[in-house]
């Protein structure tokens, strides 16, 4: 792949299907920023294949599991691509342009992948195997009845947890001062930012036959009426949500005050997550005419408010727990 086509991928492309990640991407070091856009765009066309419903469920299960193979044995494979095309030959069938042009380019994805070291390739190939078995696993439970707690657990960390680990790890291998990052603490890390999309999301998974929440039946959470039936149960993954951030933030403020630009990657989707968070609590979050959502103007914010302080654990910290107070305190 030629340099230019490699910029194209991961500038123009990248930001495309991005949407808001690409601002954490974009501020990543140097040294980790290709590793980590290029492993987001492999995940992102799965994810492009897994909910892409005008094509049936079967051909995608079949799609994902070849991906998962590709992934694992590199190089790609003429077969998988050629029925790659036909399925999702139009633009229609995905959500957005960038979607559909990702998948046309998912052959230069792969080649830019066998083109790193044969660590970064490990790291990133396992990423992507245990993303893509989330998915499948995801395609296969549902329609159907709730999850359980550890099949939610589960599969927090199967789509989620397992970014956490390989951040650690591919910053362990590219960036002095790494050591100390826990594992466990950026697999909670992941599992909690995935945990609030999952508690937010919900009127609409409920209308495509997909209860996360762990609860007996799940078909009357349809009617927003009926919150008060589950409210216990939602506001307990709520606090473990706002724990496993926790967990996010010991991790974060154990990154060298001096790699500014790697903890403003980690600081932003942990306030917002927090944000977030407090407003499921104030309100019904079964109701889908009420989409909680952080605004535009409050990510800036964040933005801007953490990279004045991003050297500063105390500054740091005493947003963080002003924040984190809010998730606790705020009630319907």
């Amino acid at each position: 792949m030629t340099p230019a086509n490699q910029t194209d991928l991961l500038g123009a492309l990248l930001k495309e299907v991005s949407r808001s990640f690409y601002l954490t991407l974009r501020v990543l070091p140097e040294a980790i920023r290709p590793q980590i856009s290029l492993a987001y765009l492999l995940a992102r066309a799965s994810d492009t294949i897994a909910d892409t419903e005008v094509v049936s469920r079967q051909s995608r299960l079949e799609l994902l599991a070849e991906m998962r193979e590709v992934g694992s044995n590199l190089p790609v494979g003429a077969t998988f691509l050629s029925r790659l095309g036909p399925a999702f030959g139009s633009r229609q069938e995905c959500r957005s342009y960038g979607e559909a042009t990702l998948l046309q380019r998912l052959d230069d994805c792969f080649s830019l992948l066998r083109q790193l070291d044969h660590g970064d390739q490990t790291l990133i190939r396992q990423l992507l195997h245990t993303i893509i078995s989330g998915q499948i696993f995801d395609l296969e439970r549902f329609p159907g009845n709730a999850l359980t707690a550890d099949e939610l657990d589960r599969y927090t960390y199967m789509v989620a947890g397992c970014v956490g680990e390989f951040w650690t790890k591919m910053c362990q291998a590219h960036l002095p001062g790494m050591a100390a990052l826990k594992v466990e603490e950026g697999i909670c890390f992941g599992k909690g930012l995935q945990l609030v999309n999952i508690l937010r999301d919900m009127p609409k998974d409920l209308r495509i036959g997909r209860c996360y929440l762990p609860v007996s039946e799940p078909q009357v959470l349809l009617d927003a009426k009926n919150f008060t039936t589950v409210e216990h149960i939602y506001r307990q993954w709520l606090d473990t949500a706002a724990e496993h951030l926790d967990a996010g933030w010991r991790y974060t403020l154990t990154i060298p005050a001096d790699m500014k630009r790697l903890r403003l990657a980690c600081v932003w989707p942990i306030w917002i997550g927090l944000k977030t968070i407090a407003r499921l609590r104030r309100a019904n979050p079964l109701d889908p005419t009420q989409r909680v959502k952080v605004s535009r103007a409050e990510v800036y914010w964040i933005m801007l408010e953490s990279a004045l302080l991003a050297g500063n654990d105390a500054a740091l910290d005493e947003v963080y727990q002003r924040l984190r107070a809010a998730t606790s305190s705020a009630r319907l």
